[in-house]
């Protein structure tokens, strides 16, 4: 018997801390799939600080310009994403900056085409949230390029010029006029959405609810 396909776009950013939790809870939540379904993860763009400067500026005074905070709500708010986090099993470490990620979005959209963005994705989130490391310079993405099998040349090459820029600008663009403003956002078969970091049980619960619905319409793989 044919298997329900499930195509999942996960739309998101390097520097949102929910996104690490939601990817890793993804991640999860397939793995307890078993094999039930066929599955093909897709990495979208987003940018939460589009006009971040390359020098990036400190993370407690320009969260707290952003979303008029104080910093003790600032300190509530990253302790609770630190619990959130260590329940699908992602620790953070300290963020005492905030980055533009826009060239770690064009990495990632040739690492899709090579089949790697799921990977170097995983790879960015740590070296951001984990490690406190710029997700925007171009010695850190090269490097991680090369940590998931990409050729580092041709992401140092990538870099050095701007390619990928109008596709990924027109992702963005793409996901901004079918409705999201904030992430993650999670898209399965170009109809059904999932918004935010839901824990592994609310994702595989949704996933399988999905996959009984394309059955039972019949839609197969295709």
């Amino acid at each position: 018997m044919d298997k329900p396909h499930l195509d999942i776009a996960f739309v998101s950013d390097v520097a949102c801390p929910w996104c690490a939790i939601g990817l890793a809870s993804l991640n999860q939540a397939l793995s307890r799939l078993n094999g039930e379904v066929d599955t093909t993860v897709h990495i979208e763009p987003f940018e939460l600080n589009p006009d971040m400067p390359p020098e990036g500026t400190e993370t407690v005074p320009y969260l707290a310009r952003k979303y008029g905070r104080t910093p003790e709500q600032i300190a509530q708010a990253q302790a609770r994403i630190r619990e959130s986090g260590a329940a699908v099993g992602f620790t953070f470490g300290p963020r005492d900056h905030v980055w533009n990620t826009f060239d770690a979005h064009r990495l990632l959209h040739w690492a899709g085409l090579e089949g790697k963005a799921a990977e170097l994705k995983r790879e960015l989130l740590q070296a951001y949230h984990g490690e406190g490391r710029n997700p925007g310079a171009k010695d850190v993405l090269v490097e991680l390029a090369g940590k998931v099998g990409l050729d580092q040349a041709r992401a140092r090459a990538i870099l050095e010029s701007d390619e990928f820029t109008a596709q990924v600008r027109d992702r963005e663009h793409f996901w901004q006029q079918r409705g999201v403003s904030g992430v993650p956002f999670v898209v399965v078969n170009d109809a059904y959405a999932i918004e935010g970091a839901q824990p592994p049980e609310a994702f595989e619960r949704a996933l399988r609810q999905i996959a009984d619905s394309s059955m039972a319409a019949g839609i197969l793989p295709g």
